[in-house]
């Protein structure tokens, strides 16, 4: 694909974005932004919400890591599908009850505002920080297939990139971001099974010859049973998907602020039912995905790239032809896209209502707030990804979940001592545990094999962070419940 075609393509894409904001953010007030007015059509947030939990880093890292682990990842996605149930059946009735626009206030009626303010601000971390990193993924190919032939330096790459979401975001809100995921998740889901279809077609392969073909190459071991100490044990997987679901999306403002703009709570349960289900099939076609690439680059005598991220984009840009090119083309910027364009909205919901105390000023005073908010969280975007492009030298997949295991954890902590406790705690030794688990959590993993007989700590770290955020509220609580909780 030539650069111009590729700049072609991009341009008639964002319009098509903005046109959808132009309409859906007619007549918007910050109300819309926040909320969507709570009338949102529940199986548009579930197709929707596929592109904004995969994201780029689905895209090209869990393809890309199948050379390594073959289908070991699917032990996480299993994880995964049960977390999401968890959410369905405790945490949106939670939300829908107490009629939340931020869920991080849920923390101030169970405990008090230190608790409301750490949980929000631990958020605020995971998410600038996890949707940078996938936002880079996008901004790393456009610029290996695009602005690096017209010498645009990578600064400029992020910056435009940013700009494009700020754009069709800034005014409509999450009401723009539910229709332009759902546009956006499109493009994504027939870019794995195009990329499949052709890569299979290639190769010669039916359906049948396919399957057995991963099975001969090694590619399709699921379950990693034999060795505890491996990152890779299956209940270390399976457990860590279950808890990265339960923080990453029923703790997480970006995602349930969609969740939350369903017409009422059973609306909210079918959307996350029947998205969890199509999310699993959608994974196991990357992996499907990412054994066809590996073994189409053998019997084709292709040189593996040196980082596995890149494998991906460089066969589908340069080996299987227009087709696929222009679609994973489309389909890499959408699955980037629908997660930042989401995490911003959500960042600047969840900043306006927990730190800025939106609910008794001017709607004039709202606005403003709320754009110097959506500007600076843009801008927070692009020093996290130039300062990541500096520092990284691991797959993205396995920077997201390092860090989501550090930050979400309090979370975890915290939401959990609220709904499986009667207790209360000291409030403002709060934030002091929430930073003290993390720590704790870090010097365990980085010393887990001389400490533990070889044992490695993985993507369990969440878990582990977690349970000592809980026993260190439960250090500073009594048995008494305040007056004030209402959940």
């Amino acid at each position: 694909m030539t650069p111009l075609l590729v700049g072609i393509i991009l341009l008639v894409y964002f319009l098509a974005l903005i046109t959808i904001s132009y309409f859906t953010s007619k007549g918007a007030d910050t109300n819309t932004f926040f909320t969507a007015n709570r009338q949102s059509p529940w199986y548009l947030v579930a197709f929707g919400m596929i592109g904004s939990s995969l994201s780029g880093v689905t895209f090209i890292s869990v393809p890309g890591n199948v050379g390594k682990i073959g289908f070991g990842y699917f032990q996480v996605v299993l994880g995964y599908l049960v977390g999401y149930w968890v959410i369905i059946g405790i945490l949106l009735p939670l939300y829908y009850r107490l009629n939340l626009v931020s869920i991080y206030t849920y923390l101030e009626q169970r405990f008090d505002k230190y608790s409301y303010k750490t949980g929000a601000f631990f958020f605020l971390i995971s998410r600038s920080i996890g949707s940078a990193l996938r936002l880079y993924l996008a901004a790393t190919v456009l610029q290996l297939f695009l602005f690096d032939a017209w010498h645009v330096p990578f600064f400029v790459t992020v910056a435009t990139t940013i700009v494009l979401i700020w754009v069709y975001t800034f005014k409509g809100g999450v009401k723009t971001v539910v229709w332009t995921d759902t546009f956006q998740t499109l493009f994504l889901v027939s870019a794995v099974c195009i990329a499949v279809w052709q890569i299979s077609d290639a190769l010669g392969f039916s359906w049948g010859n396919m399957i057995t073909a991963i099975k001969d190459n090694g590619y399709s071991k699921i379950f990693y049973v034999d060795d505890p100490n491996s990152t890779l044990f299956f209940p270390k997987y399976f457990l860590g998907g279950m808890f990265i679901t339960i923080t990453m999306t029923g703790m997480d403002q970006e995602i349930m602020q969609k969740n939350l703009t369903c017409k009422n709570l059973g609306e909210a349960q079918k959307n996350m039912f029947w998205f969890s289900i199509t999310l699993v099939i959608v994974n196991l076609l990357f992996l499907i995905l990412g054994a066809l690439l590996y073994i189409y680059s053998s019997q084709k005598g292709i040189a593996l790239p040196e980082a596995s991220d890149q494998l991906f984009p460089s066969l589908a840009l340069n080996e299987f032809g227009l087709l696929v090119g222009v679609f994973f083309l489309l389909g890499i910027t959408a699955s980037s896209y629908a997660s930042a364009d989401s995490a911003l909205t959500g960042l600047t919901t969840s900043f306006c209502i927990d730190f800025l105390n939106f609910k008794d000023k001017p709607e004039s005073v709202k606005r403003k707030q709320k754009f110097i908010v959506h500007v600076g969280f843009s801008l927070l975007f692009l020093v996290i990804i130039l300062i990541f492009k500096q520092i990284n030298e691991r797959s993205v997949i396995d920077a997201v979940l390092n860090v989501a295991g550090y930050t979400y954890g309090p979370l975890l902590g915290l939401f959990s001592f609220g709904l499986f406790t009667t207790r209360q705690v000291k409030d403002k030794l709060v934030p002091v545990i929430c930073v003290v688990s993390p720590v704790i959590s870090y010097v365990l993993s980085a010393n887990s094999e001389a400490w533990f007989n070889g044992y490695k700590i993985g993507i369990e770290i969440l878990l582990i962070n977690g349970i000592l955020t809980f026993f260190g509220l439960f250090l500073i609580s009594t048995e008494k419940v305040a007056a004030k909780r209402s959940a």
